[in-house]
């Protein structure tokens, strides 16, 4: 597989890597079927992202795009941060090989997630937002939930579903 000079520099050497301290917002997605599981914390003031750390169990593309999605995230509003897309994180990156595409939607499906949890925990669960994909690595057995949303991301145990 061919990768981009931008993807190679953000795998060898990630941005934002750990978990934010007392985060505001927590996102984990997971996917079985390519074995890709994505954490996000988050911090906020004033309506915007002044912190975001990843862990990333998955390839290098994963890696990579969490790395990139973190970047593009630092400083934005909130509503702006959920509006990145899958495709504004390739386009980031240099692009990424087609059957690498779905890691970006796993980085910024974990952004909105964390997102999703903070505005759950602070009393605006109609802010919430969609995934751009069906993830299964979310706990919908225990029934936690911290507001009344459907929506994922939004539903998620105070650990944010860590195994």
């Amino acid at each position: 597989m061919n990768y981009s000079e931008k993807v190679l520099e953000h795998f060898m050497n990630p941005r934002n890597v750990g978990e934010v301290e007392n985060p505001d917002g927590i996102g984990q997605i997971g996917n079985v079927n390519c074995g890709d599981i994505m954490r996000m914390t988050i911090n906020v003031a004033q309506n915007r992202i002044t912190d975001v750390k990843f862990k990333t169990f998955g390839c290098g593309a994963a890696i990579a795009v969490s790395s990139m999605v973190t970047e593009m995230a630092k400083g934005m509003t909130l509503e702006d941060a959920v509006g990145i897309s899958r495709d504004d994180v390739a386009v980031a990156l240099g692009g990424l090989p087609d059957k690498k595409l779905h890691c970006s939607n796993l980085g910024t499906d974990a952004l909105k997630a964390a997102v999703n949890d903070y505005w759950c925990k602070t009393g605006h669960p109609e802010k919430v937002v969609p995934l751009e994909d069906d993830h299964s690595e979310h706990d919908t057995e225990t029934g936690a939930s911290c507001c009344s949303s459907d929506e994922r991301g939004c539903g998620q145990p105070d650990d944010g579903g860590a195994a």
